[in-house]
Order: C-alpha cells, then sequence, then structure tokens
C-alpha cells in the first residue's frame, strides 16, 4: 500500500491518491464497452443474418468515434479542463448505451450503430482525459507503471463485458435473450457517475520541463518527437491487433471446437480477459525492475508467436496461444501510451488527442479479418494481428536504440 501511495507522489510530498482512484474508476466503464462488443459481433451475426464483415461494423462505427471525436474531445480538455472531458464523455456513454432500449424494439442494425457511435464519442472524452491525467498524478519516472496499475481496472472492464453479454445475450432460450437489459444497466451507472463528477473538483496539474530546456521545449515542435511520432503509429497497430483478436474470438474458437457461443464468450471473459487484467497488475510490478521498453519488446514478440499457432489451426494448442496472447498484449497500450507522451511537456494534452485518434485502427482491423475470414478462412484473418505486433516489436527495439 505505501509503495502504490508513493506512485501518486510528487517529489514535494503532494499526494494524488483520491483523484487516482477516481479516475481508476473510469478505466473499467470503457474497458466494459469494448469488450462487450466481441458479444455483439456474433449475436448480431446470428440475430440479424448479416456476413462476419458487416458485423464488423460494429467495431468500426465506435472506433470511427474515436478518430472523429478525439480532437475536439481534446480542445474540450485544453479549455475546460480534464473532469470537464470526463463529465461530457460520461453523458455521451450513457446516452447511447440507453439508446439500446428502445433499439431493441427496432432491431435496426443501422439503429445499433447509430447507438454505438455516440457511445463511442463518449468514450473517445473519456479516455483523452484520463490516460494522460494519470500519467501526471505524481512523478514522470514512474508514469508508466502508474498508467499500467490504472489500466489494471480497464481489464477487469475487459472480463465484465464478455461475462455480462453471455449470460444476457447468449442464453439457452433465445426468446430470454436480451441485448437491452446490461446496456440500460450500464447506461444508468454512467450517467450516475457523471453526476458524482459534477459534484467534485479534480486537480488540473500543469506539466513543466526543467529550467534548463525551457526555451528550447517551447520552440520544439510535438511533431520532432520521435518517440511521439513512432508511438502513434504503434498504438494505432495495438488497437488493430486487440480489436481484431477480440472480435473473432468467438467465431475462431467455435469453428475449432464444439462448444457454444455462449462457452466461447465466457471463456474470453474469465480465462482471456482474466490474463489481461492479472497481466497488467503484473506489468506494473514488473517495470519496476525491468525497463519498459524492453518488456514491451518481449510481450511484443510473445504476441508474433500466439498468432503463428492460432493461424496454424491447431484446435485446443491454439486456443492456449490466444490465451498466452491476452497476457502478452496486457501491458502494451499504457505502455505504449505512456512511452509516446514522455518527454512532451506542454503538448501533454494534444499529444493525448492525437494519440486517442489513432486507437480508430480498431475500426480498419476487424473489417479486414472479416473479409479474409469469409472468403478464405477465419484463421487466415489473424494474419493482421500478427503483422500489428511486428511494428509494435520494431517501436520497442527504436526506444531502446534511442
Amino acid at each position: 500500500m505505501k509503495q502504490k501511495t508513493k506512485l501518486v507522489q510528487t517529489a514535494n510530498g503532494t499526494n494524488y491518491l483520491v483523484p487516482f482512484v477516481l479516475i481508476t474508476t473510469l478505466f473499467f466503464l470503457w474497458g466494459f464497452a469494448h469488450s462487450i462488443l466481441d458479444v455483439l459481433n456474433k449475436h448480431f451475426q446470428d440475430a440479424l443474418s448479416i456476413s462476419k464483415t458487416h458485423s464488423a461494423l460494429i467495431q468500426a462505427v465506435v472506433y470511427g468515434g474515436y478518430f472523429l471525436m478525439a480532437m475536439p474531445a481534446g480542445e474540450i480538455i485544453r479549455r475546460y479542463g480534464y473532469r470537464t472531458g470526463v463529465i461530457t464523455g460520461l453523458i455521451l456513454y450513457g446516452i447511447g448505451a440507453l439508446l439500446f432500449i428502445p433499439g431493441e424494439q427496432i432491431m435496426s442494425f443501422p439503429f445499433f450503430l447509430f447507438s454505438l457511435f455516440v457511445i463511442g464519442c463518449g468514450l473517445t472524452c473519456l479516455e483523452t482525459a484520463a490516460n494522460p491525467y494519470v500519467t501526471v498524478l505524481g512523478e514522470k519516472e514512474s508514469a508508466e507503471r502508474r498508467i499500467n496499475l490504472a489500466q489494471s481496472f480497464n481489464g477487469l472492464g475487459w472480463i465484465c463485458g464478455p461475462l455480462v453479454g453471455g449470460l444476457f445475450i447468449f442464453t439457452t432460450n433465445k426468446e430470454e435473450s436480451s441485448v437491452a437489459i446490461p446496456y440500460a444497466i450500464i447506461g444508468t451507472l454512467v450517467l450516475l457517475a457523471a453526476i458524482l463528477f459534477s459534484r467534485i473538483r479534480l486537480p488540473e496539474i500543469k506539466t513543466e520541463e526543467p529550467v534548463t530546456t525551457a526555451q528550447t521545449a517551447a520552440k520544439r515542435s510535438l511533431w520532432s518527437h520521435g518517440n511521439f511520432v513512432f508511438g502513434l503509429i504503434a498504438l494505432f497497430f495495438y488497437v488493430a491487433a486487440q480489436t481484431g483478436i477480440n472480435s473473432f474470438f468467438i467465431n475462431y474458437v467455435t469453428e475449432q471446437t464444439t462448444i457454444s457461443a455462449r462457452e466461447a464468450a465466457l471463456w474470453l471473459s474469465f480465462v482471456g480477459m482474466g490474463l489481461f487484467m492479472a497481466g497488467r497488475m503484473t506489468g506494473s510490478w514488473v517495470m519496476g525492475f525491468v525497463r519498459s521498453e524492453r518488456l514491451l519488446a518481449s510481450v511484443a514478440i510473445g504476441g508474433i508467436l500466439s498468432m503463428i499457432v492460432v493461424m496454424a489451426g491447431l484446435g485446443k494448442i491454439s486456443i492456449g496461444a490466444f490465451f498466452f496472447c491476452f497476457l502478452c498484449e496486457s501491458i502494451m497500450f499504457p505502455t505504449i501510451f505512456a512511452l509516446a507522451i514522455r518527454g512532451v511537456g506542454e503538448h501533454t494534452k494534444r499529444a493525448s488527442s492525437y494519440l486517442i485518434m489513432s486507437i480508430v485502427g480498431g475500426a480498419v482491423a476487424p473489417l479486414i479479418m472479416g473479409y479474409i475470414a469469409d472468403t478464405v478462412n477465419t484463421a487466415t484473418g489473424f494474419i493482421v494481428p500478427l503483422i500489428c505486433f511486428a511494428i509494435i516489436t520494431v517501436f520497442a527495439l527504436y526506444l531502446q536504440k534511442h
């Protein structure tokens, strides 16, 4: 506990434990929102009789919202502060979730896509505010560890999404299944969280450069920071890999084994996302001993090897490789994000907006993988995340060298 408290303390003794805890709860909310999409993907294929490529539009509209909303979200945060960005995100998220109630009555795929787009815009505001905020709630040397610790609760959301979706959407009796109930519950909780954040104050923290380099830093362009530019590319490909893997996990497992979609969703929840969360919690501790660049390179190589086994279609062995990949993926997003904004100083909020825009990678990979699955087979489609992990490996090696 003492070590965790030091993570959110500055050199002059200022303690940011309370704001850190409050912001960390948001990581759970968007983890849930993303992971339940993987259940919707398979559900709409069956309920609306659409192809894998068509169902991939679910991810495309959510992550497309990131691309369109990232700069406006960054402008809101720069003008009015982190708290306003959080409240805006929560309101949009809550409205989009509650739209699933009339959506279930209409059963129109375009209406569901619109609801998910609104949720995506809300998530953009939340991530644009929360990710950089936790990196500055303490000493900059521990930024990577701090964001990995906060992202552990994002992992908890990734566990709950497939679990709730599997229980409510993939029921044994189709007449009892409901896509509206989980979204109605989370929408209500999110709007209550918006009310809570409107009543509390979050400290606004200005990023400062050392006095000796202040004038140089002021003249230096954001785009002159190599770690930021390459990090922007790496984050695009990471989100593409993660989204593609999660989107077609249930399809892959049901094709390679005899288990049902509901059982596959529970596997994704308890085993896959359980390892994902455990990896983030462990990663935060490991970074106290191993440089984050070196650890990132190691897990990216692990991701490449996992996808090779998955593409081989070896039944249970390949499914085991999936679970190993979830463990490898766990620290990638927060570590890439923290490394990308390291040293950008007063550009931190703008850099965060661009990094959140790069999450649009999640809109691209499922469409490509869905097309490959429809025209070749599902296993072959996993060449897309394999290439993504290769690019992340190069990014990590670049940082070690420079």
